[in-house]
C-alpha cells in the first residue's frame, strides 16, 4: 500500500479497501537520483508520477536555447508532459529531478481500465486536471497582470519552504524572468 497517495486520493473522494488494494496493485514504484530524467524531449510520455518525496521540473527548450520551466513537482503532486499523453505523440518537454525522488507511476493505459473499474478514481483524476488547470490559468494571469518583483514576492509568501528547494535559476525561469533579474531584487530585499 502507498499511504501518501491514498491519504491524497481520500481528501477528494472516498474509495473502498478493495479499490485502495486494486489501485496500488497497478501502481509501479520509481526512484530518481538527483538530476536524473524522469522523461526526455523526444520520446512518449506513456503515464502519471505521483511524488511521493523530493523535487521534480517539467521543462521545454525555448528558441532562444533556454530552459522554460512550465511546472514542478513536490510532495502530493502528479507531474506528466500531458500533451504527449493525449496526443501520442513525443514529448516536447524533459521531467527531471530537482532532488532524489521517490515516485508512483501509473500508465496512462492502466488509469483509463482502472477509471471504468473504480467510477471515485475518475471523479479524482478530473479534480486534478481541475485544480491543474486553474493553477495554468493563475499563473499566465500573474505573469500578464503583475510585475516582475510582484510575482516574485507573491510566489515567496504562497511557498516559502519551496523556494528554499529550487535553485535560483529555476525559480526565475518559472516566474518568466532571468536569473540576473533575480539576484538584484533579492540583494534588493535584503
Amino acid at each position: 500500500m502507498y499511504p501518501e497517495l491514498l491519504a491524497h486520493i481520500k481528501k477528494f473522494v472516498s474509495l473502498t479497501a478493495a479499490e485502495e488494494k486494486l489501485l496500488c496493485e497497478n501502481l509501479e514504484p520509481k526512484k530518481l537520483k538527483k538530476k536524473e530524467f524522469l522523461l526526455e524531449a523526444g520520446k512518449h510520455c506513456h503515464g502519471n508520477y505521483f511524488v511521493i518525496n523530493g523535487c521534480l521540473r517539467l521543462y521545454f527548450i525555448n528558441s532562444k536555447l533556454n530552459e522554460q520551466i512550465l511546472q514542478f513537482g513536490i510532495e502530493n503532486w502528479w507531474i506528466a508532459d500531458q500533451d504527449s499523453i493525449a496526443s501520442g505523440r513525443p514529448a516536447n518537454c524533459y521531467i527531471q529531478a530537482i532532488e532524489a525522488s521517490e515516485l508512483l507511476f501509473l500508465s496512462e493505459k492502466t488509469r483509463a481500465i482502472l477509471c471504468e473499474q473504480i467510477p471515485h478514481l475518475e471523479s479524482y483524476f478530473r479534480i486534478m486536471m481541475q485544480k491543474a488547470y486553474v493553477a495554468a490559468q493563475r499563473r499566465i494571469g500573474f505573469i500578464f497582470n503583475q510585475t516582475e518583483e510582484e510575482r516574485y514576492r507573491s510566489f515567496t509568501s504562497q511557498f516559502p519552504g519551496f523556494v528554499q528547494r529550487v535553485p535560483q535559476y529555476m525559480l526565475a525561469s518559472y516566474l518568466g524572468f532571468t536569473p540576473q533579474f533575480l539576484s538584484r531584487l533579492r540583494a534588493k530585499k535584503s
